[in-house]
């Protein structure tokens, strides 16, 4: 049996923890630089606002429905999904973290200790509440697709109290017959829009379909998928945490840019995120996306990007470092108000089975960036940077509705006067 344990409206919900004064109250939470909707509580969703809209387009709807409105405060939020995913460790020898609000478990040899799935789920929910004041989803299945499944049952569908459990064959096409296609574990808005024009609707529907012509249709993780809702399992533990197949690093100015110089310590920050994700995960780039482009907003919009290809792929944040060297010149444009840049890995390969090349060597320097990434881990991520990653004010995040990092900085801790 599998699990999935899924916060509800994770970055606002977090924001209710530490003020008590709000948890009534509608709360939406904005993305970098305060630009878009995130993320939306229960109540302010029943007031129908929109998520992933920009803030100042529903400014006015906000204000005159009283929603507080909070910057996003990832120091806080990081600091209590780390006790949420603690807690629910608790409940199973089999985790993995999925991302900062959703956490896999998979129980083998449980059936002879649980009896009940439901009350077991139920138990979880108190326990993470206990102890971090979250309010999460479970939902079980007997693949990771359906427990993904029964999870949006539990936290979006009528009839279930925040636990959900596919267990026969009722429960599956129960949920399934309930569940829009798009909302089906893998499948993307591309893919929902192509399976609505066959005449596949729900979940359920999809579950019908023949994997094998599917598979022709469209591709094998398709094919995958629909194996999973039939209650056979394809995805091993392995393949749940599969790596990723592309890195990207992104982020808006807090003000915009106009010299070439702060362009750069941009982009070189970047290529350091980038680089480090790609070691993490034991993965090179093959290439890279490097792009920036002015507000969409504004006259003129200017946006610019460029492929570079490595000879031998890399992880190395100075090889990176060198490629945005060699644009630069390409992508900026004297008088253009910066708005956003950013750099991605689009071709990777496996660090352990990386194919040689005859007449280029690799500019990687592993032994140093091993250095980097120890003395970073140890004292905080910023403590040792290239050169070129020199951050200027422009850097800085425009955060005008933070909350205090309660957890995380000392002045912020809170204080309770009885």
């Amino acid at each position: 049996m599998f699990a999935l344990v899924d916060a509800v409206a994770f970055y606002a919900s977090a924001e209710k923890v530490f003020d008590p004064t709000i948890r009534d109250k509608p709360v939406v939470v904005l993305t970098n630089n305060d630009g878009c909707i995130c993320a939306v509580c229960p109540i302010a969703r029943k007031l129908s606002i929109p998520k992933f809209e920009a803030y100042f387009k529903i400014k006015a709807q906000l204000e005159k429905n009283n929603v507080i409105v909070r910057s996003s405060n990832y120091e806080l939020y990081a600091d209590l999904s780390a006790r949420m995913m603690s807690e629910i460790n608790r409940f199973s020898d089999n985790q993995y973290i999925y991302s900062i609000d959703e956490s896999f478990l998979f129980f083998d040899g449980f059936h002879n200790i649980v009896k009940d799935w439901h009350d077991y789920g139920h138990k979880i929910r108190r326990s993470v509440w206990r102890k971090t004041k979250i309010p999460v989803g479970v939902g079980f299945g007997p693949t990771a697709t359906l427990s993904k499944a029964a999870n949006h049952a539990a936290k979006k569908l009528p009839g279930f109290d925040g636990v959900a459990v596919i267990d026969d064959e009722l429960s599956r096409r129960h949920i399934l017959g309930m569940m829009d296609v798009s909302d089906v574990w893998g499948v993307g808005r591309r893919i929902s829009k192509k399976l609505r024009i066959m005449g596949i609707h729900t979940a359920l529907d999809l579950a019908n379909q023949s994997a094998k012509y599917m598979r022709k249709q469209f591709s094998v993780v398709l094919e995958r998928t629909i194996n999973e809702l039939n209650g056979m399992s394809c995805l091993s533990w392995d393949e749940v945490k599969q790596k990723k197949k592309e890195v990207y690093s992104t982020r808006s100015f807090g003000e915009r840019i106009t010299d070439i110089h702060s362009l750069k310590s941009a982009f070189s920050a970047h290529s350091t995120i980038v680089s480090r994700k790609l070691r993490r995960q034991g993965s090179l780039a093959k290439r890279l996306v490097i792009f920036a482009h002015s507000s969409p907003f504004e006259d003129n919009y200017y946006k610019r990007a460029f492929i570079h290809e490595f000879p031998v792929a890399s992880s190395d944040a100075l090889v990176f470092a060198n490629a945005v060297r060699d644009v630069l010149l390409k992508i900026y444009k004297p008088g253009v108000r910066f708005y956003k840049c950013g750099i991605g890995a689009i071709e990777l390969e496996d660090e352990m089975h990386q194919q040689g090349d005859l007449f280029n060597q690799s500019q990687d320097n592993p032994q140093l960036m091993k250095c980097l990434d120890d003395i970073n881990n140890r004292f905080g991520s910023h403590t040792l940077k290239i050169a070129s990653e020199k951050q200027t004010s422009f850097w800085k995040m425009r955060r005008d509705f933070l909350s205090p990092r309660y957890t995380t900085r000392w002045s912020d801790i809170p204080v309770i006067q009885c």
